[in-house]
């Protein structure tokens, strides 16, 4: 059964764990950088190719997003540079300084090194987001395997994706923690049966908390402890 572990800002001991499943965007590095991405730069550059306002830009692009949330292409760079006739890859190259690991993320990611613990960095981001992230971060350093659910098929709201990753890294769910920021994969992490899940409060550093009803949570993976 998944462990209901309480956590506000006080430190949450993971020692029992012997992997440790992390999310990347607003789990690791700031949700900042990808919401300024698509729901700032991309309506601006979209307005200014098709010669519109703004406004109209936005409004016709959030309406194709809506259409596509919770699916695999909802995060696939080249599904939406298709949908918007955009250089997506290139835009985000160009935007990638803006790329920043969440408060005390490098800290956790260094104690949990050293610690010995097995890290898997899991993602619904596209396999050249991915690319570009560890790039300019420097993610390798501290984690050797990483997984996008476009090499798998399936997003990480969905149970198949869990059943292949599963098959794929040969965990064991009862001795692994897995930790996100959205809450349809928590849940159904949750509904796969890992020993822990936690959610993050806080991904991005420019918004206030979330409220994170029937679920673990803590503020940010600064708060995750592992004895180092």
């Amino acid at each position: 059964m998944t462990e209901k572990i309480s956590g506000l800002s006080d430190p949450v001991a993971v020692d029992r764990y012997e992997t440790i499943l992390l999310d990347m965007d607003g789990t690791l590095l700031d949700l900042a950088f990808d919401n300024y991405f698509w729901r700032e730069l991309v309506p601006r550059v979209y307005a200014r190719q098709q010669d519109i306002t703004h406004h109209a830009a936005r409004t016709h692009i959030y309406e194709l997003y809506a259409g596509r949330e919770g699916t695999l292409d909802w995060y696939c760079l080249d599904f939406w540079a298709r949908q918007l006739q955009l250089d997506l890859p290139a835009l985000k190259q160009a935007s990638s300084h803006r790329i920043r690991f969440l408060p005390g993320a490098r800290e956790f990611l260094q104690r949990a090194r050293l610690s010995g613990k097995r890290l898997v960095l899991v993602t619904n981001a596209h396999q050249l987001t991915l690319s570009i992230k560890k790039d300019v971060t420097g993610l390798h350093y501290w984690i050797k395997e990483f997984v996008s659910s476009h090499d798998i098929g399936a997003p990480k709201e969905q149970q198949d994706f869990w059943a292949a990753l599963h098959k794929q890294l040969q965990f064991d769910p009862d001795t692994t923690l897995f930790v996100d920021d959205s809450l349809p994969v928590i849940e159904a992490a949750t509904e796969y049966g890992l020993a822990g899940v936690i959610a993050i409060r806080r991904p991005d550093s420019r918004q206030p908390l979330r409220e994170v009803a029937g679920h673990a949570f803590v503020d940010g993976v600064e708060h995750l402890t592992t004895g180092h």
